[in-house]
């Protein structure tokens, strides 16, 4: 029996990296992604020979890399849209250049990646998508505006696949990851360099954030915990359509459901 084959987006880091090393470690045959040449190569050097450079921007990099796949493995189990990054700013002060960049990426780049491999999956008659969603797609925090948008347009697109592939054997599932060790907030703190906020309300959130003073993230843990939720999901012959990763997720989601929206706000301005 061939192993089963899972192509991974974004993994020159955190999540999408500690997943595949996790599962080339459990014998998937494992195709990871990355933007940059210089993350390929790492890849490549960490013993993954089918790593490709793929930005998922440019649809003409999904098709390449899915047709090198099939063209050595002859199908693909599970397609994982891990690529994405979080835009920090009060939308009152991010340009709108900077929304149309983020959704560009996190919505638009895992729409044309879904879009491309889901015929594949009806050809082959299987196949599992992972979208990784977030928290940040169920309830929403200050301060992230275009990155809490980006992730609830990905539960509401992953949400409609659903329906409309009830009739295939094709799983389409959600993780929502609450706060993960990786260089995701550090990355995400980069991006307050392309706002100007000297003239901002927000001036000292900002700077305190920059400088590190930020708040504490509570219940965050390790990305290998989403690689050990990724290889569950390859076994499960039914996964779940939706997967809640840390404490901080379940409580929020939670809350969602039980308070008003009132009160929720005033949970959320705390966290």
């Amino acid at each position: 029996m061939k192993r089963e084959v899972i192509v991974i987006t974004g993994c020159s880091s955190g999540i999408g990296l500690e997943s595949a090393i996790y599962l080339k470690e459990r014998f998937l045959k494992v195709y990871p992604t990355a933007r940059k040449e210089s993350d390929v190569e790492r890849l490549k050097a960490l013993g993954f020979d089918g790593a490709m450079q793929l930005d998922v921007r440019k649809p003409e990099d999904i098709s390449k890399v899915i047709e090198t796949v099939l063209e050595k493995e002859g199908k693909i189990d599970i397609w994982f849209n891990n690529a994405g990054y979080g835009q920090m700013g009060a939308l009152e002060d991010l340009d709108i250049k900077l929304v149309k960049e983020q959704f560009d990426t996190n919505v638009f780049g895992l729409f044309e990646a879904t879009k491309q491999i889901i015929p594949v999956m009806k050809r082959q008659g299987f196949g599992k998508i992972i979208q990784h969603s977030s928290v940040l797609g169920l309830v929403s925090l200050p301060l992230r505006g275009a990155y809490n948008a980006s992730k609830y347009a990905v539960e509401g697109l992953a949400d409609t696949w659903r329906l409309e592939l009830k009739d295939t054997n094709i799983s389409m599932i959600l993780l929502d990851t609450g706060p993960i060790t990786s260089k995701f907030r550090e990355n995400a703190l980069k991006t307050l360099e392309n706002v100007d906020y000297k003239e901002s309300r927000w001036k000292d959130v900002y700077e305190k954030s920059l400088k590190g003073e930020g708040k504490r993230v509570p219940f965050s843990l390790p990305a290998v915990e989403v690689a050990r939720l990724i290889h569950q999901i390859s076994l499960d012959p039914t996964p779940k359509p939706r997967y809640y990763i840390t404490k901080a997720t379940w409580i929020l989601a939670m809350a969602k459901r039980l308070l008003s929206t009132s009160l929720l706000d005033r949970l959320l301005l705390k966290v």
